[in-house]
């Protein structure tokens, strides 16, 4: 019997408490409710009988054993907006008759945020003596940028040993470069009054809508164009001009290509019907730099390497209105590629245009070797619990490792090929899995307690 079995004793609590943490709306950027998450855990800990401490309330670790090297496990309070074309209620944990738990944040990344806290807990409560230092690490704005990490790391060490269940199985050896910027400029279309979309950067939104003041013909003219477009368009007359609703489908910016952008969507069917001086600026930069593709092949930038794969565009969200007009661009490039020059290229462009470019976060590429000390151990733990060896695999999605400075990884907590909706609709997990990734967790905790 492998240790990491032990923490299915504490299966029904975790169920409960999980869906008193889904509860909490600890929605990215609202910061009282994003304490409120931290606040939580924190108590829990304290209940535990684990030293808990929070650090100027955007992060903190519970904690067990000291001395030896101090290792840590990384995960985060703060989920992503709920969006829309739920099934059931997205802050309301759920569980369905096809063995999958449903709600937002649980698979990305409360779920696994709760898990590490219950290894600390089966640790302490089995007597396990450890050499080491161990910290369950939580933070609250995972999903804005680090700033969370930034924060803790300034009057907290860094460990030497960690890992962060916030990706996917096997080892993630590899991240993406990851470049958020604002684009904004005074809106100066004639024939679009207003067009809003998405509310976070790392999304693909998945509603938009447009006002237009037109004419009735260019209304019907518009109508029998949406019919030949990529996208699912509807019209509306009111009372400030016509409303054209774009519906799109969700997907994390990482993967753009497995969405449907509502906001390009929109904007692809406007520029091919009226002129870029009707449209405005920005629109127009848009349609011209970016359009519907998610390459970066029209602003220039599109490349690839053999070890993390193709850099990827999402446009995240998108505001119009009478004076004003602004979006924000995700992207993810690849581990060997230089993201300050990506930048110049996209602000040169930008420039033509009169458009103003602002970097909101600039997370650059994380790489270890397949021979490190932590991908050793996680590798030996993985194959403790499944019988087999993990896969080595790299990605696109940004996670708390690359804060760790070449000591940490991803690791879980969703195996592949599993379906979890991330940063969507509907986001779950399958119950099964979720409690093998327990199994997993704790047998790499108890490994970085008594050997690492």
């Amino acid at each position: 019997m492998s240790f990491g079995e032990k923490i299915l004793d504490y299966k029904e609590d975790i169920i409960t408490d999980l869906a008193e943490l889904i509860a909490i709306q600890s929605v990215s950027g609202i910061e009282e409710s994003c304490k409120e998450a931290l606040d939580w855990m924190m108590k829990k800990a304290i209940s535990f009988g684990l030293k808990a401490e929070s650090i100027n309330n955007v992060a903190g670790h519970a904690e067990l054993g000291e001395g030896g090297k101090l290792c840590g496990v990384l995960a985060h309070l703060d989920v992503v907006s709920e969006g829309n074309n739920w099934d059931s209620l997205p802050f309301e944990l759920s569980i369905g008759d096809n063995g999958y738990m449903y709600g937002r944040g649980v698979a990305d990344d409360k779920g696994a945020a709760l898990i590490n806290l219950y290894c600390l807990k089966a640790l302490k409560d089995n007597g396990v003596v450890g050499k080491n230092t161990l910290r369950a690490i939580f933070g609250t704005s995972e999903e804005r940028g680090m700033e969370d990490m930034d924060e803790y790391f300034k009057h907290e060490p860094v460990p030497e040993l960690s890992f962060t269940p916030d990706s996917e199985y096997g080892i993630c050896k590899g991240e993406k470069g990851i470049l958020q910027l604002e684009l904004y400029t005074e809106h100066n279309g004639t024939t679009l009054t207003q067009l809003h979309s998405g509310k976070t950067t790392n999304a693909v939104p998945d509603t938009a809508y447009a006002l237009l003041d037109c004419t009735e013909n260019e209304d019907h003219q518009l109508a029998r164009l949406a019919d030949a477009k990529n996208g699912s368009f509807e019209f509306y007359y009111t009372i400030d001009g016509m409303m054209v609703l774009s519906r799109g489908q969700a997907a994390h910016a990482s993967t753009p290509d497995k969405g449907l952008n509502a906001a390009t969507a929109l904007i692809d069917l406007l520029t091919s019907n009226f002129s870029p001086l009707t449209m405005g600026s920005l629109p127009s930069f848009i349609d011209h730099y970016i359009g519907v593709d998610t390459d970066g092949v029209m602003l220039g930038i599109k490349m690839r390497d053999k070890e993390s794969g193709a850099l990827t565009v999402n446009v995240g969200t998108v505001h119009i209105d009478d004076s004003y007009a602004t979006c924000t661009l995700d992207i993810r490039y690849p581990v060997t590629k230089d993201g300050d020059e990506i930048l110049e290229k996209i602000k040169r462009q930008a420039e033509k245009e009169k458009i103003d470019v602002k970097v909101l976060t600039h997370q650059k590429p994380l790489y270890l070797s397949e021979d490190s000390e932590i991908v050793k151990l996680l590798s030996e733990s993985y194959e403790n619990i499944m019988g087999e060896k993990p896969s080595i695999y790299t990605t696109g999605g940004g996670t708390y490792a690359r804060k760790l400075k070449g000591k940490g990884v991803a690791f879980g907590p969703i195996f592949e090929g599993e379906e979890s909706n991330v940063h969507n609709a509907n986001e779950c997990i399958n119950v099964e899995k979720f409690f093998q990734h327990a199994q997993i967790c704790l047998e790499s905790m108890y490994n970085l307690y008594t050997k690492g």
